[in-house]
């Protein structure tokens, strides 16, 4: 099937009891079973749940993975995954962009269990081989990064991380979601997203999901799942099902404003850089056309310092300052001190994540109206 069909109805059948086409919301802890070890496949909704299910076999299909198991953040979901690739006296490589939380995570919780991190340039293939060891078992990729839009070849990549047969490659494909990018298709072992995001593209659930390649891996992760716990709830199995039937629709119009915002951007005098894969003079332009389909909304661009940044962002309207990203909603958020504080000072300014930086999750609004509320942030800079 489709990407498009496949998004309306992998791991969707009708309700067998009433035929209802919106797979329900099963609210419930536990299930009768008819006798000892006589059950209909559920036992209790912390190991399994049908609303939840349903996500999970719908996103295997889309990322064209063998499984995927869902998580109650994305954050959960990444925890998961170093449960699954990670011991002690492991050894990982990291994007040395990542999203702040995920650095977070890495440095001040799982780093402490005895698990070293290399956090390198992974848009250098170079760099990336220079940083493998022996003792090597996961290279975690965001593409594009967060936020400066770094493009990594995951091809290039999963070459590399395969040189090792106990190495994984995990990509978190947050940003472009499985309409734009598959990274599965590219060699990649495992796929991460934060559903609260595209996937669900509403802002009103908070989930993650791990799409794996591995039958092994697979169910290694559906053990982690169920004996960690940190599910997704029916309710948001049920908002994330919901989302992703539009997703094609949505990810096309965010991709469309985003390009024309980003054109807009690149003519303001203020504007001193833009990160936007879709422009030709972003560095990743090239490989983000051969291994994308799309550019998406998600756009960076710095201002003359934290002054400068502090009242455009205090003048925008239509523009919500706010964190997060991917929503029908235009989201705009100053970096530096709201998705990468956890990132040392030193280190943000060693990326380019600088006080005038500004982000911009670019909605599906009419961009003429987008356009003008930035108009008029952009006078406050005059």
């Amino acid at each position: 099937m489709g990407f498009k069909t496949d998004a309306i109805h992998a791991g969707q059948e009708p309700d067998p009891t009433t035929g209802a086409v919106t797979t329900p919301i099963y609210q419930t802890s536990t299930y009768v079973q008819e006798g000892l070890g006589k059950h209909k496949g559920f036992e209790y909704a912390r190991t399994q749940n049908p609303t939840r299910t349903a996500l999970e076999k719908n996103m295997a299909a889309l990322e064209c993975g063998v499984a995927g198991y869902a998580f109650a953040s994305g954050m959960a979901a990444t925890t998961a995954l170093t449960h699954l690739l990670l011991k002690q006296g492991d050894h990982a490589i990291c994007s040395d962009n990542l999203y702040g939380g995920t650095f977070r995570l890495f440095d001040k919780i799982v780093r402490n269990y005895g698990v070293e991190f290399t956090y390198a340039n992974t848009s250098n293939l170079a760099d990336v081989e220079r940083a493998m060891r022996a003792n090597t078992r996961m290279i975690f990729v965001e593409t594009p990064t967060n936020p400066i839009m770094a493009i990594t070849d995951i091809r290039g990549v999963s070459q590399i991380a395969h040189d090792s047969p106990e190495c994984r490659l995990a990509v978190d494909n947050t940003f472009m979601s499985p309409y734009f990018q598959r990274p599965i298709e590219l060699g990649a072992d495992i796929v991460v997203h934060s559903t609260t995001k595209y996937l669900n593209g509403h802002s009103d659930s908070v989930g993650g999901i791990v799409v794996l390649n591995h039958k092994d891996d697979a169910e290694r992760l559906q053990f982690i799942q169920n004996a960690a716990g940190a599910i997704l709830s029916p309710f948001d199995s049920w908002l994330v099902l919901r989302g992703i039937k539009t997703l094609p629709v949505r990810m096309e119009a965010h991709n469309t404003n985003g390009i024309a915002i980003a054109n807009y951007l690149g003519a303001k005098k203020q504007v001193k850089r833009i990160y936007y894969p879709g422009r030709p003079e972003h560095p990743g332009h090239d490989l983000a056309k051969k291994q994308m389909s799309g550019f998406g909304g998600m756009i960076a661009f710095e201002l003359d310092g934290l002054e400068q940044a502090r009242s455009f962002l205090g003048r925008v309207k239509l523009c919500s300052l706010a964190e997060s990203l991917g929503g029908v909603e235009t989201l705009i958020s100053h970096p530096a001190t709201m998705t990468h504080a956890s990132v040392p000072a030193e280190e943000r300014a060693r990326l380019g994540i600088t006080d005038g930086l500004v982000r911009i999750s670019v909605g599906i609004e009419d961009v003429e109206d987008l356009i003008a509320d930035l108009e008029n942030a952009f006078a406050s800079l005059a």
